[in-house]
């Protein structure tokens, strides 16, 4: 029996158990911030859509800004559901799903990567590892081994690493299609609201001082330049949380700051703004999963194996 037949029966049977029934009265009042990247199975979104629009309350951000400060309190099940990264297929799949069941969202961007077709510097390190390319250092043989070694590493031997891997494979394409400026405000009229995720996406607790801030603020003067007014919602690349960088959010007047810690959100009066906890998912998990994440009882089950 494969890894994922039995990893689909476990996600079945969790959903089934009355361990389910008891997470999901449980979470009743509080928040599931579902944190996205890209679409890549747009058939199981739309599911996934549906199953929260029928079993739970999709909210808006504005919706959760308010029970931040103590003006609205969020109904019960609130959802908001967040994209990572600015990945083109939220614009073209993501954005007519979201739509048509009037489910608002939230996109995370990198501006230093608008308007033009530079990868992201995961993706090109995961294209350039299969050209062949190689960090002798780096422990493991496999491309996602690769990029989570370079998730650990400081960003000047990171950004030092990519340019020896780039060198490697000289003629390699690795273009790919991201936003345009345009596009950040075709998914604003959507109902998706831009936030801040960085200029360039290293991890900020791996950068100097002054490249945490700069890629915090250089962003934020971009995204202001492009929607017409300041961003007010950050996510932490990776979901690695930087005092630094939130003390740039802080003066900059952030309204919300979002980690990737696989837990759910109890948004209100007394609680961190810039620390508010996600739950991971992806658009091809199953609704079994899926279910059982937004209850609470999957990131429980998570964290009792130990894993991060």
């Amino acid at each position: 029996m494969s890894r994922a037949t039995l990893r689909r029966g476990a996600d079945r049977a969790l959903r089934r158990s009355p361990a389910q029934l008891v997470f999901r009265r449980r979470s009743r009042g509080l928040l599931a911030v579902l944190a996205y990247h890209g679409v890549d199975d747009p058939a199981q979104l739309r599911r996934q859509l549906d199953h929260v629009v029928e079993h739970w309350t999709p909210v808006s951000l504005e919706a959760v800004l308010a029970a931040l400060d103590g003006s609205q309190p969020l109904p019960r099940h609130s959802v908001l559901v967040t994209f990572d990264d600015g990945f083109a297929s939220v614009l073209d799949a993501g954005l007519p799903l979201l739509r048509e069941r009037g489910v608002p969202a939230v996109a995370f961007v990198l501006p230093g990567l608008l308007d033009g077709s530079q990868p992201f510097w995961w993706t090109e390190a995961e294209r350039l590892h299969a050209a062949g390319a190689r960090a002798p250092e780096a422990p493991g043989q496999t491309a996602t081994e690769l990029v989570g070694w370079l998730k650990t590493v400081p960003d000047t031997r990171r950004l030092e690493v990519l340019e020896a891997l780039r060198a490697q494979a000289p003629d390699l394409d690795t273009s790919m299609r991201q936003l345009t400026t345009a596009d950040l405000l075709t998914l604003e009229q959507g109902g998706v609201e831009i936030g801040n995720h960085t200029w360039s996406h290293p991890c900020l607790d791996r950068c100097s001082t002054q490249e945490a801030e700069r890629q915090v603020e250089q962003a934020h003067e971009a995204l202001t330049r492009a929607l017409g007014r300041p961003p007010r919602a950050f996510a932490y690349p990776n979901g690695n949380h930087d005092l630094r960088a939130e003390e740039v959010l802080r003066r900059l007047g952030y309204r919300a700051g979002f980690l990737f810690d696989h837990r759910l959100s109890a948004p209100a009066p007394g609680v961190d703004p810039l620390r508010l906890s996600r739950v991971r998912t992806g658009s091809d998990t199953s609704l079994d999963r899926y279910a059982t994440i937004l209850s609470g009882l999957h990131p429980a089950v998570h964290r009792a194996a130990g894993r991060r």
